[in-house]
């Protein structure tokens, strides 16, 4: 069969735009007619654009549009074969059009262009950094460029050494524009693992300063959005890290103490944004787990207060589940026992509220909080506050029977002796047709 070829002018890099180019006619997706940037293909084999078979099956289609034929899955799968075709055909039909020197001369600086000037100490790389932002984060760029700009192109390494940069040499401006750069390439889907990778890689080149850089923008970023790209980055930091490297990250009180006040209010009125919350969460989670010493200093700084205010003010599992954790490893030492028992009477019953709503691993946390405070240490007031706690009883039964490890099963059977329990009790709270038969 004979393919067609057409005349037309398509939508190449913004520095090959207007130009007059033939498009072999399975370049185009079979929807827009356009020249496909993200080629996917069916169960049924037709290939089409990724965004326009994304809103084709968003609308509630579940036929192939041109077939026609149900999909029993509708399952997109890369193209990459015909990626590469298109994206080696572009480049190759922009440079052999006349019009392509002139059209390159009217252009700003290329890509690779910015990237040297953000590579040059000379230069303020504000304002190159903001229009690689731009660039990186442009739909109608292709992500074959995107992925050559960041592998092969150097941009990871390069943005991520203005963070590593002490910080009279660079401005809160263009720390924060940086942070924006390496965040867009880390939450990018088309960015490859091995791209992303080297985020983490530049940033461990020195990790203590570019703890400290990440913490200039949490403390004073323009925006709540760049705080929590800036957050963002630590925690894909910490997540490709290695132990050396998350003790570095673990040692910056002023990073910790950013993060801390990242999952507090946001403003006057006491309000809470769930997306910082979240992703501060899960970095102290990680700073957590890196060192002893680090449970105390964060217990110091106030993280305790915050996890049970965050606990209290989410509905997620997860955020559930990671605020029980930082409590988990908080009462680990006997300042985190300390701040919790302080204020027993908020902070345990929510721990109990939360218990069977954050998942298994956020149950198994919040029986270790409780186990270690009530029974392990024997803090009365904790142990009263426990006791008192709507449900708590009827919680720790739910969990000894939904498939728990064996030690949470042994502290929560330990946990059970600080009830006052009798058959009638017992069963108030626990609606079944399940005869129950307890420990003790």
């Amino acid at each position: 069969m004979v393919r067609k070829e057409s005349t037309t002018s398509m939508r190449l890099p913004r520095q090959h735009q207007g130009l007059e180019v033939k498009i072999p006619s399975f370049f185009r997706c079979p929807i827009s007619l356009d020249v496909m940037r993200s080629p996917v293909s069916l169960c049924t084999g037709v290939t089409y654009d990724r965004a326009s078979i994304q809103r084709w099956l968003d609308s509630g289609n579940t036929t192939c549009p041109a077939t026609m034929l149900p999909l029993p899955s509708t399952d997109l799968v890369p193209n990459l074969t015909l990626r590469s075709l298109i994206a080696h055909w572009s480049t190759s039909a922009a440079s052999c059009s006349p019009a392509a020197g002139s059209a390159a001369s009217t252009a700003g600086p290329s890509p690779s262009g910015l990237v040297r000037q953000v590579a040059s100490s000379d230069a303020d790389p504000s304002s190159a950094l903001r229009e690689l932002a731009a660039y990186l984060s442009d739909d109608d760029v292709d992500e074959f460029e995107k992925n050559a700009l960041v592998g092969a192109g150097g941009a990871a390494e390069t943005v991520a050494s203005v963070l590593r940069r002490k910080g009279e040499q660079t401005s809160v401006e263009g720390a924060e524009a940086a942070v924006r750069v390496l965040a867009a390439i880390v939450a990018l889907d088309g960015i490859e693992d091995a791209n992303k990778k080297r985020v983490a890689a530049g940033l461990a080149a020195d990790a203590g300063s570019s703890a400290a850089s990440l913490a200039r923008v949490l403390r004073g970023g323009s925006c709540l959005e760049a705080r929590i790209d800036a957050s963002r980055l630590v925690e894909f930091f910490l997540a490709n890290a290695t132990c050396e490297e998350r003790e570095a990250v673990a040692e910056s009180s002023e990073l910790v103490t950013e993060l801390i006040r990242l999952i507090g209010p946001v403003d006057e009125k006491g309000s809470l944004d769930m997306r910082a919350v979240d992703t501060g969460l899960s970095c102290l989670c990680n700073i957590a787990r890196s060192r002893r010493a680090a449970r105390a200093e964060m217990v110091r700084l106030g993280a305790v207060p915050s996890a049970v205010r965050a606990l209290h003010a989410t509905t997620e599992p997860a955020t559930s589940a990671k605020a029980l954790r930082i409590l988990e490893s908080a009462v680990g030492c006997a300042e985190g026992r300390a701040a919790l028992c302080e204020d027993a009477e908020e902070a345990v019953p929510t721990v109990v509220g939360k218990m069977m709503k954050a998942g298994r691993d956020g149950a198994e946390a919040a029986v270790a909080v409780l186990w270690a405070v009530c029974h392990k240490y024997k803090d009365r007031r904790t142990a009263d506050a426990a006791a008192a706690s709507e449900g708590g009883l009827t919680r720790l039964l739910l969990l000894l029977q939904s498939g728990c490890s064996p030690a949470a099963r042994q502290m929560a059977l330990e946990l059970l002796k600080i009830y006052k329990v009798n058959a009638k009790s017992c069963l108030a709270g626990y609606d079944s047709m399940t005869t129950h038969i307890m420990p003790f």
